[in-house]
């Protein structure tokens, strides 16, 4: 059985009763998947990048808003510095005079503001901070798209699990019942004991099967709460049945050609290609001035005795503005600017290759779909035809006119045939998702 060889669950399992210290949870599809966007780590994180984006966006916004500071400076000086004077000033002719004018001790208490009035690369700036918030929110629902698609794909495998323990049911009680008769007869001499020894192996081998898929029910079942973010030691027991899932022999045919900007990818690639032309706008922005104005606030403290510092204070303050006009940058900015646009032409390579490729992707998962409904139906109608088969068998071996290796075999035949429509069921599923993923329709 490949992948389905090891399923998930048994209805002798789900009817067990939770342990004592563990939470039980009843789950619908939709429930299982709601639950993983609430507590799938990697949801979790993307909906904090979300986050992280806007407080992106606001520090930008920030740099436009006035910029104030404050300091404080104390200064003692051990040794006062000292200018020198020619001494013809001091009656000294030929000498230098040295002069102290600074104190021992200083303090300075200083408030200063920037405020920018304009800048062309803050403007851009500002604009791609948004952009940039629109990409985490559009990275948040892909993440949450392949989750969907993740938690969908387990759940049906559950639901297949829960037909194969069926089918084998099925087959185990039926033949332990032939089991049973053929040893009677046996023991009334109407049959050999090889009949019954064929039997016998035959059951051995399907209990043993069984048992076999339940031993990887626990292992699976943890997976599935992995992918839905759930602790593994909860129990989690599923409400929805195959019954319930709509097959269409003849999926919707899509008319919109564009289908492809219902795709999360494309649609991520689109702002992707965004920012690079707000890089490419920041680049020519750099060639204009900048202009900002500024302020200051201080005063200071002169004493060359300590505890007279602050008796005194000299207050000064100015106002100004600062321009910075670009000139030359050695050609710095003009290459950077080239290979902004070059970004930005391969971006829209880049949508142009995502489109086809969505396409082609949308195109196989359709005709994959289709083949795999046309493969269920062939193989439930093989299943149906073994079981005739199986039932003729018996009757013509009951009547003296066959073998009980024709039974076998035809047994075995039942057996394959329930193992290939198994596959095939879970095949359609999985195919199902993948062709909603396709056309967009998990978002």
């Amino acid at each position: 059985m490949g992948l389905l060889g090891c399923l998930w669950w048994s209805n002798g399992f789900a009817q067990q009763s939770p342990p004592r210290d563990s939470t039980a949870h009843s789950f619908s599809l939709a429930d299982c998947i709601n639950y993983a966007y609430e507590h799938q780590d990697s949801v979790k994180n993307a909906a904090l990048d979300v986050k992280s984006a806007e407080y992106k966006v606001k520090e930008t916004i920030g740099i436009g808003l006035p910029q104030v500071n404050g300091s404080a400076q104390f200064q003692d000086y051990f040794r006062v510095p000292a200018q020198v004077a020619p001494g013809d000033f001091f009656g000294r002719p030929g000498e230098l005079v040295p002069l102290r004018f600074a104190v021992k001790y200083s303090t300075t208490l200083t408030v200063q503001a920037t405020q920018l009035l304009f800048d062309g690369t803050f403007l851009v700036g500002l604009q791609s901070a948004k952009v940039f918030k629109e990409l985490s929110q559009k990275s948040f629902t892909r993440t949450k798209i392949e989750t969907n698609s993740n938690v969908t794909k387990a759940y049906y495998q559950v639901l297949v699990s829960y037909e194969q323990i069926k089918l084998y049911d099925a087959n185990i009680k039926q033949l332990k019942q032939q089991l049973d008769e053929t040893t009677q007869q046996n023991k009334q001499g109407f049959v050999e004991k090889i009949d019954v020894d064929r039997l016998a192996v035959q059951y051995n081998n399907l209990v043993t099967n069984r048992e076999n898929v339940e031993g990887g029910i626990i292992i699976y079942n943890q997976m599935l709460k992995f992918q839905m973010g759930m602790p593994v030691d909860e129990q989690l027991i599923l409400t929805d049945k195959l019954e319930s899932v709509n097959f269409s022999d003849k999926p919707e045919a899509v008319t919109d050609t564009a289908f492809y900007r219902n795709r999360i990818e494309y649609s991520l690639l689109e702002t992707n290609k965004k920012l690079n032309e707000f890089d490419m706008k920041e680049k020519k922005a750099r060639f204009l001035p900048s202009l900002s104005a500024f302020g200051n606030l201080s005063t200071s403290f002169y004493e060359n005795n300590f505890s007279r510092l602050f008796n005194n204070n000299y207050p000064f303050s100015f106002v100004g503005l600062s321009l910075n006009v670009p000139i030359f940058s050695g050609g710095q900015r003009t290459n950077q600017l080239r290979q902004s646009k070059i970004n930005v032409l391969k971006s829209q390579n880049d949508l142009h290759n995502l489109k086809n490729a969505l396409m082609l992707q949308a195109n196989t998962a359709n005709i994959t779909y289709i083949n795999g409904l046309k493969s269920l139906n062939n193989q439930r109608s093989n299943r149906e035809l073994a079981l005739e088969v199986l039932r003729v068998t018996k009757i013509k071996y009951q009547q003296g006119v066959g073998s009980s290796i024709e039974v076998s075999q035809a047994q075995n035949e039942l057996e394959s045939a329930d193992n290939q429509y198994i596959q095939a069921l879970y095949n359609v599923l999985v195919s199902k998702v993948d062709l909603d993923k396709a056309y967009g329709r998990l978002n």
